[in-house]
């Protein structure tokens, strides 16, 4: 055999002596880059267009009953704090249908995900970066409309006590909000690869059980069944965060009839939330287990 072959050539590689700055440094910049590329930022342009103007339909009709309400010396607001999200909850979903995937789709269907954990990060990390960023993404999307309501109620001098608290109970909606969709929309995006059917999965969780939800207790409603309605409100993630608005919040119910849960079911509603945002956790833990994947 050669001696040739057991050289050990020196090819310009050279050691790093800088800091290691761990696993907090790499969880903080997997966090920021996924709420960037949220709205597109560092992005293409054209990844740009579609959250930007998800963004702008979210405020518009805020800055409209702003203008309605100085303009008119309305002393309430059109919609309330706590209302505001259910009323917009289509342009929410697109958003979610829209950039969960975006967030981790392409990290199963390109084969990023190892290499992440060849880094100093552990699933936990990747998890807990990816599920913070997309529940901050849409706690920005649904808190924006909120201060230009509070802004203009207090341009339109309507009562300061009032708007604040209305204010206040509508932040806490919107965060139960975000953590609740933000968990579903990457729990339904993780389950593939493929971008389009992390799509449909996501309008399907939100969408077609808010259309089901809402039929029925329409029908249970109409047949002389009212009580059922409160417990039908269960079913779907947007009348969750209606029927916890209702109960505990002081928001006035989107349900036929207005017949929102009392403070006792309501218990259950918070319960349920707080179940579903833990479980879709310990799912994409679960999903993350495998390097390979």
């Amino acid at each position: 055999m050669s001696t040739d072959l057991t050289q050990i050539h020196n090819i310009g590689y050279r050691n790093y002596d800088g800091p290691r700055l761990g696993r907090a440094y790499a969880r903080r910049s997997l966090y920021s880059q996924s709420l960037r590329g949220s709205y597109g930022l560092g992005r293409s342009g054209k990844s740009k267009i579609l959250p930007m103007i998800l963004f702008a339909v979210m405020c518009l009709p805020a800055a409209i009953m702003v203008a309605v309400a100085v303009t008119t010396n309305l002393k309430t607001l059109p919609v309330p704090y706590t209302q505001y999200a259910i009323v917009t909850q289509a342009v929410i979903g697109l958003f979610l249908a829209a950039q969960a995937p975006q967030s981790v789709s392409r990290d199963l269907r390109f084969k990023t995900v190892p290499l992440y954990f060849s880094r100093p990060i552990e699933r936990v990390d990747y998890v807990v970066a990816k599920y913070g960023a997309m529940a901050s993404a849409l706690f920005v999307l649904t808190a924006a409309p909120l201060v230009i309501l509070y802004l203009g109620s207090l341009l339109a001098k309507m009562d300061f006590v009032d708007q604040t608290k209305g204010f206040g109970q509508g932040l806490v909606s919107v965060a139960l909000l975000s953590l609740l969709f933000g968990g579903l929309g990457l729990v339904m995006a993780a389950l593939t690869p493929r971008r389009g059917f992390g799509v449909a999965a996501v309008i399907a969780t939100l969408t077609i059980t808010y259309g089901a939800v809402s039929t029925v207790q329409a029908i249970s409603f109409h047949g002389g069944s009212g009580n059922a309605v409160e417990w039908l409100g269960l079913f779907s993630p947007i009348t969750l965060i209606d029927g916890v608005g209702t109960a505990f919040l002081g928001a006035k119910s989107s349900f036929p009839g207005e017949v929102g849960p009392s403070a006792g079911v309501g218990v259950v509603y918070l319960l349920v939330v707080l179940a579903l945002i833990l479980g879709s956790y310990a799912v994409l833990m679960r999903r993350y287990r495998k390097v390979g994947l």
